[in-house]
């Protein structure tokens, strides 16, 4: 996809996660068995950022991948502040979010979630201009992205 159409992309996704999240919030609904509301503390304003995104639950820690690598905002966010609140369903609890650049470790995440979510998971690569899946070709497109590991500090509490 040409650099220009990407950057429209972006700020379409951009608009619609601010829509998922206040659905989400407002206890409105959206796709909640596979978005988390991940809220980090702003690196350059000190205040809470709410962002909606994709996750993963493998051995009680939720992962979440940046399409935008290490340039999004809630990922540079992260960076800077790593204690974060998540609200998955009615769950919400503080944790600690470990920032990850490997692009094997984030390979091995793509290649999970594209066996947990084939249809979507290929849309995506295709988005990036992946048409082949091999792993040689994950671990290109991983160079550029980014992952956070989200952990529970403590117990979990409903809302």
């Amino acid at each position: 996809m040409a650099r220009s159409n990407l950057g429209f992309v972006w700020r379409v996704l951009r608009f619609m996660n601010q829509r998922v999240a206040t659905r989400i919030i407002a206890g409105g609904g959206g796709p909640q068995r596979v978005v988390l509301l991940l809220t980090t503390t702003g690196r350059k304003s000190g205040l809470p950022r709410v962002t909606p995104l994709q996750f993963e639950e493998i051995d009680g820690a939720y992962y979440v991948g940046s399409a935008r690598g290490a340039q999004a905002d809630w990922f540079r966010n992260i960076v800077a502040h790593p204690r974060v609140e998540v609200q998955i369903r009615q769950m919400h609890f503080a944790a600690l979010a470990e920032p990850i650049t490997d692009a094997a470790r984030i390979a091995d995440f793509l290649e999970l979630r594209l066996r947990r979510h084939p249809v979507m998971i290929r849309a995506m690569l295709l988005m990036h201009g992946l048409l082949k899946p091999t792993r040689a070709n994950i671990e290109r497109l991983a160079s550029g992205l980014a992952l956070v590991v989200v952990r529970p500090e403590q117990s979990r509490k409903e809302l």
